[in-house]
């Protein structure tokens, strides 16, 4: 088994940043695959970012791309989400998930969740 535990969430202003932490434990030398996901009152979960592990390459939804950066600390078993010029539309739970296969966007492919965190970018 995994464990994820994610920290870093908070209330911001619009245009300010945060960075989430989502560190690894237990059976770390199984993952492959780290993400982000996100639900937002009233929505689906969505993919947000992902990275492969070993190789460290990244994707992410259109809706982050330039403002939001993926990445992990090997050593730690950690993966970070750097997230700048933060919008109200950001505002959501946002979940750390990992997996033993490759990195993907579909939500069902990832073993193992987090509890979440809230974010909040106010207006």
């Amino acid at each position: 088994q995994v464990q994820l535990v994610e920290s870093g969430g908070g209330l911001v202003q619009a245009g300010g940043s945060l960075r989430l932490s989502c560190a690894a434990s237990g059976r770390t030398y199984s993952i492959s695959a780290m993400g982000w996901f996100r639900q937002a009152p009233g929505k689906e979960r969505e993919f947000v970012a992902a990275l492969n592990w070993s190789g460290g390459s990244t994707y992410y939804v259109d809706s982050v791309k330039g403002r939001f950066t993926i990445s992990r600390d090997k050593a730690r078993y950690t993966v970070y989400l750097q997230m700048d010029n933060l919008k109200p539309e950001d505002t959501a739970v946002y979940y750390c998930a990992a997996d033993r296969g490759r990195a993907t966007m579909i939500e069902g492919r990832y073993a193992y969740w987090g509890q979440g965190t809230q974010v909040t970018v106010s207006s």
